[in-house]
């Protein structure tokens, strides 16, 4: 199965903020949401992901005046993305590989997603679950 597919079923909706957000208000946008992570988009271009990780290292630097710089300092870039069309276990294998938790979904210069580490495990976990049931009912009608 594809990414595409765990779209279909979690929406193609993306959070996303610009470079040039300070950190205070991406900060803000993150508890406001309850997400994570969030893409960082300049002119329809994905150019870096800003993540809670990124606000502890900031922070744990020592900078004091570290919330009123832009997210472009302290993001992850640049952004490993994905295609739709991209298996589900080799998404997880490349977030396990390069140790990520969200990859922006692109469909050639258009961001048409993003999924996190939980998102495929949760597909995974109902596939077998979803399998697991299909052979119970085979063998109790056999």
């Amino acid at each position: 199965m594809t990414i595409a597919a765990i779209l279909q079923t979690k929406g193609h909706e993306v959070i996303q903020l610009g470079s040039d957000v300070t950190l205070k208000d991406a900060v803000a946008l993150l508890v406001e949401r309850r997400i994570g992570c969030v893409p960082v988009v300049d002119g329809g271009a994905v150019v870096g992901i800003f993540s809670e990780r990124d606000v502890v290292r900031a922070v744990g630097a020592g900078n004091a005046d570290v919330l009123q710089q832009p997210v472009s300092s302290v993001m992850t870039s640049p952004a490993v993305t994905i295609t739709p069309d991209l298996p589900v276990m080799t998404a997880l294998s490349l977030m396990t590989k390069r140790r990520i938790r969200h990859l922006p979904v692109m469909d050639g210069d258009k961001m048409t997603g993003f999924v996190s580490i939980g998102d495929l495990v949760k597909y995974r976990i109902d596939k077998i679950e979803a399998e697991a049931s299909a052979m119970r009912d085979y063998i109790q009608g056999a």
